[in-house]
């Protein structure tokens, strides 16, 4: 089985009139994506944005759940802490996973947008099934990755659907039932 990892790009994505912006760091997504990324035995999970102070406030988090306050009164919570990590950039993400694997992840991009070539869910779970490199599924925050990450990626998930026109979910809701259906199969 190949490794999953996770990233929350935070910069650079849309903002919704579509301008290039960098997104504020949430304490919800810091902790709601990592439970979840736990739970589906996620190796690490990266908050990456190039603000030092946002990143400092990822660190803050971390250690509040870890060592601080948090860790005696939660325990739960520093086990699920204990897979994020933190990043300015994407690059910086995919250099790690060479480091700590010695091999390039495959990059799979997130989107709410529907668009050619997308890769199905049962696609995905054999590859990851057969093994092979790790899979780095890259999750963007505001209005979504801009082209040009997506650009980068080696392919794009198909979006999440519900049973209306109206698609748009927190990625923390996304990231639950994205990494559902990959490792179980619904």
């Amino acid at each position: 089985m190949a490794d999953v990892y996770l990233a929350l790009l935070h910069h650079p994505v849309y903002d919704k009139h579509g301008a290039v912006v960098t997104t504020a760091v949430t304490n919800l997504d810091v902790h709601d994506i990592a439970r979840a990324a736990r739970t589906f035995g996620v190796r690490a999970y990266w908050v990456c944005t190039p603000v030092a102070t946002l990143r400092r406030l990822v660190d803050r988090i971390i250690r509040h759940w870890e060592v601080g306050p948090g860790a005696a009164y939660n325990p739960n919570r520093r086990e699920a802490l204990a897979v994020v990590r933190q990043a300015p950039a994407l690059d910086d993400v995919i250099a790690e996973i060479d480091r700590e694997t010695g091999q390039l992840p495959y990059l799979v991009a997130t989107s709410a947008r529907e668009g050619p070539a997308r890769l199905r869910y049962d696609a995905l779970r054999a590859r990851l099934a057969s093994g092979g490199p790790p899979v780095l599924l890259v999750f963007g925050t505001g209005w979504g990755l801009t082209d040009e990450v997506v650009a980068r990626c080696d392919a794009v998930l198909e979006p999440v659907r519900g049973v209306t026109a109206y698609n748009h979910l927190s990625v923390r809701s996304a990231a639950a039932i994205i990494l559902d259906r990959l490792r179980n199969g619904r």
